[in-house]
């Protein structure tokens, strides 16, 4: 499949030249690759071929196919756990995208299923990072997204996580507190983990939210420690972004494997430029972030029946376990 990328510029946006733009913006391609295709008018400004020092003002599209992008390599080896008219339920393994982004299009599970399992419209109710394994649904149709989204916006799903961290983790531990952007860190992903007592609703900002925040509910319960890692059940009351391994960071229990909640927080920007270090390597233990998406029950959007479905831990994970 052909990947066509067209934004609108933002209000706001400060005039920039084209190629200024490209460059900075869309980094598969270098300068002078950008350049290049500018000139074979392969580049469109507001449906019109444009040239590299055209300003850009705030409000106007830009356009191109990308169709000459190198791909990372990901795993395609999905499990389809159950599939009917309406919905499947998959059980995705690590190093594998959702959805499109960056360098990903089709390396994702998203353009899997329509490829290879004629799906023309798959919609993911529920979505994990690239490098967590797990189960996940996915409605073939409208009408189902609509009643599944309610069942997890009402938390009505029990959604039930495998996580292992460095350390002897507590028995168990109610983490409630807000979800935020982390000030202190120069990746603008990264989040932090306040914890705080509940507001009187939680769908509701109280007094003590910091800017920007999201009520955060996790339960969370050790399994097993072996060799300085625990084996921890986490219960998700909400879903936010990087909730368990955000919150398990907060804690001082950083997820095994995990480079951007990792022990040194220059670790993720050496992972993006592909220069970890064999201590890097040795420190993290394994290749991706050691989290699993064990366990999902809902209710079938069409019958109302009680689903429930388990996917066990994946041998990566397992073999830390290992005394």
């Amino acid at each position: 499949m052909k990947r066509r990328i067209k934004l609108t510029l933002p209000p706001g946006q400060k005039e920039v030249a084209l190629l200024e733009f490209l460059t900075s913006r869309f980094t598969y391609h270098t300068r002078d690759q950008w350049n290049e295709r500018i000139g074979e008018r392969r580049v469109l400004v507001n449906d019109t071929p444009a040239a590299a020092d055209r300003l850009l003002l705030a409000g106007e599209t830009v356009e191109f196919i990308a169709q000459d992008v190198t791909e990372p390599p990901v795993c395609f080896d999905i499990a389809i756990v159950f599939e009917d008219y309406d919905l499947m339920v998959i059980n995705k393994p690590a190093n594998l995208p959702c959805h499109p982004a960056g360098r990903y299009f089709n390396h994702t599970l998203w353009a899997l299923l329509k490829t290879r399992h004629c799906l023309e419209s798959p919609i993911l109710i529920n979505r994990l990072d690239r490098e967590t394994s797990g189960l996940l649904v996915v409605a073939k149709h409208a009408g189902v997204e609509a009643k599944c989204r309610a069942q997890f916006a009402r938390r009505q799903v029990v959604k039930r996580y495998i996580v292992l961290v460095v350390g002897k983790f507590p028995d168990s531990l109610q983490a409630r507190g807000w979800m935020r952007p982390d000030p202190e860190s120069g990746v603008h992903k990264r989040r932090r983990f306040d914890p705080s007592t509940l507001p009187p609703e939680p769908r509701l900002l109280s007094p003590d939210a910091p800017l920007g925040a999201e009520w955060a509910e996790t339960d969370f319960r050790r399994l097993n420690e072996v060799n300085g890692v625990s084996e921890v059940e986490a219960i998700l009351h909400t879903g936010r972004l990087h909730q368990i391994r955000a919150t398990l960071h907060s804690l001082g229990f950083p997820v095994v494997g995990d480079k951007l909640y990792g022990p040194d927080p220059m670790m993720f920007l050496r992972f993006c430029t592909d220069s970890l270090t064999p201590e890097d390597r040795r420190r993290l233990r394994m290749d991706r972030q050691a989290l699993h998406a064990m366990e999902l029950e809902f209710r079938h959007p069409g019958t109302d029946q009680l689903m429930h479905f388990e996917a066990p831990l994946p041998p990566d994970m397992a073999a830390i376990l290992v005394t």
